[in-house]
């Protein structure tokens, strides 16, 4: 019989005793540390001596970090399909994609209907198990449009919302053993979970031969379907039955299963810690050293990620799928795939590229890169968060590498208030990281934003006119270029290249590791003022220079938007000051400027203040219609311009961030980022992007240049008014030196136009 590749995994099998509610807990903790990557437990609601499965499911996925844990499986009878999706997906997310959900048809009818469930017949309830699937998986899909509508024999759905999406493709592993739950299984499951001592002699590969037809029959790939075991014995010295002696004849008992069955997760039933060290130390390397040996001798390629055939018809034409390399293509998202949705678009884009590649470390990325450079005619996106409001982090029909995986935050040297933070990271994570420290960075004013397209564009936020910009607290970054080359620069190593990183990174490499120098701060004041700004253009033109006139230690943005019936304008300010005497003296002439509507003053640490992005914001539809400028200041001409334009009603969202300060300390010269001499960065969106354009071409007389990061217009000049002559020339020098072919060329390129 087949071997399907599946990587080897090792699981327990542990009993939900009621008495000593703390044994079941510690032995998943212990399963954890030994090294299982499943903890299960068995579901029987109507057993009075068990814990209830869900909630020890609950609490053993917060007492661990990651392992993943599964019921063994649920008794559909007594947990409603539609609950247990809700419950099930709110499991997954809470721990971080570490619930499988394992489902059973049900048994034992008199105490299921002891309990208040339906009295069903064997073959009525795999029935009732055919209709839960798709619905389970229906509820999952927040992709679809409206609610869940289901006329079932057992199940009746009338618009059920959808939602919440799990935070992984949760798998459905599926126990039985009849052919009419096998062939179910080849239908709809992920994975056969049956228990050894059920099954009659060669019942494994007689239930695979079942499986796997229905499966071809389904338009599946049996590959699809993972095959898994429950098994248990004792370990002595000798012995003659199954699993009935030291730990090497378990290897040779266990090895057939493996390499010629196609089990690849072996769960070990037993509550004996003992024993699970034991299987842990000595069968479960051994195991997997002995099935690598077996694989390579026969040329089997192990892989976790099977694709059907639904799944590969919609891959796209031009993209070698088949020839990424192994490491990439296990993370890898293609269109077919269920995690799609949440890597196809952005928070300001909808976008349907051909190929995700998630790489998990510097090497990964290198040869991510390498795979752009094989399809050097498709579209190439470099994505670290997914809020970029330019919405080039995503593309239609090309490839997207999304560096998410590389979040790594780490204290280098604390006298230094030196920090390695990986790209993937999001800000609000940094925040909460250096918080215990005393310390902070610049980092916009949204948590969800990713690192790495801040910190290469710029970085404007609440901490600018005190601290500067991102970018001027970055000490060294480690990146890839364009031929896969890995390099280190900072001001002694490649001083051009770290000179352009910080602020036209995104055309000259996938940054893998940045290194800042933190600024000390500890809890600030946080304001958010609500203004009736009827008069808006006095509105505008009076809180810009009550900013200029501010302290260094004040920053902050004003944000509006389409009137309803009068304007209104929120005001965020932060004050780097615990003293409450000095937060009030700083706000007073900015609440004097206009009626105020309503107030929010509080103390709080960074952290709290930029943690504003709960969940995935990767739901994006359409194309981000923006326009950004930096301004030295706002005159009242421009303040009457933009009063018009508001009034409209048609911008949906109007920003005034502060820049200054010590932005403009630094030399214009010293980084690629250009204009340190503006005081204030604008940004409008519109839902017409053509009516936008009109208006915002309107306004060029009065900016001094363009901060790409806050721009999605493509048309025109956007580079050239982003980087004065000199800078842009040498950052076109720079260009063709580590890019001379421009792979890095769909996020406003360098290039002269053509």
């Amino acid at each position: 019989m087949p071997d399907y590749g599946h990587p080897l995994r090792f699981g327990t099998f542990l009993t939900p005793q009621a008495a000593r509610p703390e044994a079941p807990v510690a032995l998943a903790r212990l399963s954890e540390e030994l090294g299982y990557e499943l903890a299960t437990f068995q579901d029987h609601p109507y057993q009075p001596a068990f814990l209830d499965t869900w909630t020890l499911l609950a609490w053993v996925a917060a007492q661990t970090e990651r392992i993943h844990v599964a019921a063994n499986v649920h008794n559909l009878p007594l947990r409603p399909a539609p609950v247990l999706a809700r419950a099930a997906a709110s499991l997954d997310l809470l721990s971080g994609g570490r619930f499988e959900l394992g489902l059973g048809a049900g048994g034992f009818v008199d105490p299921i209907v002891a309990m208040g469930g339906p009295r069903r017949t064997p073959g009525e309830n795999v029935s009732a198990l055919a209709e839960a699937i798709p619905l389970i998986r229906g509820l999952w899909d927040t992709d679809e449009r409206g609610g869940l509508r289901l006329d079932g024999e057992y199940y009746r759905l009338e618009g059920a919302k959808r939602g919440p999406a799990p935070a992984h493709d949760i798998p459905i592993l599926i126990g039985g053993l009849k052919p009419r739950m096998l062939r179910l299984i080849g239908r709809l499951g992920d994975g056969w979970l049956p228990s050894w001592a059920y099954l009659e002699e060669g019942g494994y590969p007689a239930g695979n031969a079942i499986i796997d037809e229905a499966a071809l029959a389904a338009g599946r790939d049996p590959r699809e379907i993972r095959r898994l075991l429950n098994i248990g014995g004792r370990f002595q010295d000798e012995g003659s039955g199954f699993l009935q002696g030291p730990p090497e004849q378990w290897v040779e008992q266990l090895l057939p299963l493996a390499a010629e069955d196609g089990v690849s997760t072996f769960i070990v039933a037993s509550d004996d810690p003992d024993t699970l060290r034991t299987f842990a130390a000595e069968v479960a390397p051994a195991l997997r050293e002995r099935l690598a040996a077996e694989r390579a001798g026969s040329g089997i390629r192990e892989s976790s990620r099977v694709r059907g055939a639904v799944a590969l018809a919609a891959r796209r034409a031009g993209i070698d799928y088949e020839g990424l390399p192994e490491t990439l293509a296990e993370t890898a998202v293609e269109p077919g795939d269920r995690d799609y949705r949440k890597v196809r678009s952005t928070y300001m884009r909808g976008g349907s590229p051909g190929l995700v590649l998630r790489p998990r470390d510097a090497a990964e990325v290198a040869e991510a890169i390498g795979v752009a450079r094989a399809h050097r005619e498709l579209p190439l996106a470099i994505r670290s968060g997914s809020h970029g409001i330019s919405g080039r982090s995503t593309n239609d029909g090309g490839l997207v590498i999304d560096v998410s995986a590389l979040d790594a935050i780490e204290v280098l040297d604390a006298e230094r208030r030196l920090v390695r933070i990986g790209p993937g990271a999001r800000w609000q994570e940094v925040a909460a990281a250096l918080e215990p420290h005393g310390w902070v960075i610049t980092s916009g004013d949204y948590g969800g934003v990713g690192v790495g397209g801040l910190a290469t564009a710029g970085g404007v936020g609440f901490f600018a006119r005190e601290h500067g910009l991102t970018i001027d607290a970055l000490r060294a970054a480690e990146l890839v270029l364009a031929d896969g080359t890995r390099v280190r620069v900072d001001a002694e190593h490649d001083p051009e290249l770290f000179w352009g990183v910080r602020g036209a990174g995104a055309n000259l490499g996938v940054v893998t590791a940045f290194e800042f120098e933190a600024a000390e701060a500890g809890e600030v004041g946080w304001a958010q003022l609500a203004f009736d700004a009827s008069d808006t253009a006095a509105f505008l033109a009076d809180w810009a220079a009550a900013m200029e006139a501010s302290p260094r230690d004040v920053s902050g943005e004003i944000i509006l938007g389409a009137p309803r019936g009068r304007m209104t304008a929120m005001a965020l300010l932060l004050v780097d000051s615990a003293d409450p005497d000095t937060i009030i003296e700083r706000l007073q002439p900015f609440a004097a400027l206009a009626p105020l509507l309503d107030q929010s003053i509080v103390l709080a640490p960074y952290a709290a203040v930029i943690a504003n992005a709960p969940g995935d914001s990767n739901g994006g539809s359409g194309s981000p219609s923006a326009r950004g400028g930096l301004v030295e200041h706002v005159t009242p001409e421009l303040a009457e311009e933009l009063e018009r334009m508001l009034h409209s009603g048609r911008i949906h969202f109007f920003q005034i961030r502060a820049v200054g300060g010590a932005v403009a300390d630094v030399p214009e010269e010293a980084t690629a980022y250009a204009h340190r001499s503006a005081n204030f960065s604008l940004v409008a969106m519109a839902g017409d992007a053509e009516w936008l354009n009109v208006q915002w071409d309107a306004l060029e007389h009065h900016i001094l240049g363009v901060y790409l990061s806050f721009e999605a217009d493509a048309r025109g000049d956007r580079v050239e008014r982003a980087f004065p002559p000199a800078t842009l020339a040498r950052l076109r020098a720079l260009k063709a030196r580590v890019d001379p072919t421009a792979l890095f060329r769909d996020n406003f390129p360098l290039g002269p136009r053509s």
